[in-house]
């Protein structure tokens, strides 16, 4: 019962929100409405159990004394301020909680993502040696388009920013639709594997 209770459950959801979608008539619209709302109030559950484990992982980082525990009380204070401060003054603009979003959060943010581009850099030199002809296409490929974003490109050849468009618009844009397909039916395929009961990861270890 333990095992065939949550796999008729899953089947079933899964049934209904896939008739959902091409079936858009009573009583199946009702039941993916609802199912939908259901979701909805499943993931606001999961947003606070969330929080709770982050409370709990660093707490206990700093009772142990784990590596980088002295970076624990910082997350725990900043979390704790911005979570006070919005359930006592509203999220909205004009409020405390916009204050330290703006002047604190997004400027934390620029920084990790201006730090990342130093990695970036460092593994598209790695990547972007011309050991075979695919690697040589991309060095080619990316050092027309890094160009063509700088006003050296144009002084060089006129031509090299509408390559460079080009580069973005044909090809690049091909690859991420190659990319976004194969990933919409890898999630299709888990889905009917799911829905099916073949894929039972997350029963945990549901006997």
């Amino acid at each position: 019962m333990r095992l065939i209770l949550p796999l008729s459950i899953t089947f079933i959801t899964g049934m209904i929100m896939v008739l959902h979608f091409f079936v858009p008539h009573q009583p199946i619209k009702l039941l993916g409405d609802n199912l939908q709302e259901w979701y909805m109030i499943v993931a606001s559950a999961a947003i606070f159990l969330g929080a709770l484990n982050l409370m709990h992982v660093h707490f206990r980082k700093i009772k142990l004394k784990l590596k980088n525990w002295k970076y624990s009380p910082v997350t725990i204070i900043g979390f704790s301020v911005m979570f006070v401060t919005g359930l006592i003054y509203g999220v909205t603009e004009a409020r405390p909680f916009d204050f330290l979003f703006m002047n604190m959060v997004a400027p934390m943010a620029s920084t990790m993502f201006s730090l990342l581009a130093f990695f970036v850099a460092s593994a598209a030199f790695r990547a972007f040696r011309a050991s075979n002809w695919r690697a040589t296409l991309l060095l080619t490929s990316a050092f027309i388009v890094m160009l063509g974003q700088v006003p050296i490109g144009a002084m060089i050849w006129d031509k090299i920013p509408l390559a460079k468009v080009w580069l973005m618009t044909i090809p690049n844009t091909a690859g991420q639709r190659a990319v976004m397909i194969g990933a919409a039916m890898g999630v299709v395929s888990t889905s009917l594997r799911m829905i099916f009961g073949i894929e039972r990861s997350y029963l945990g270890g549901t006997d």
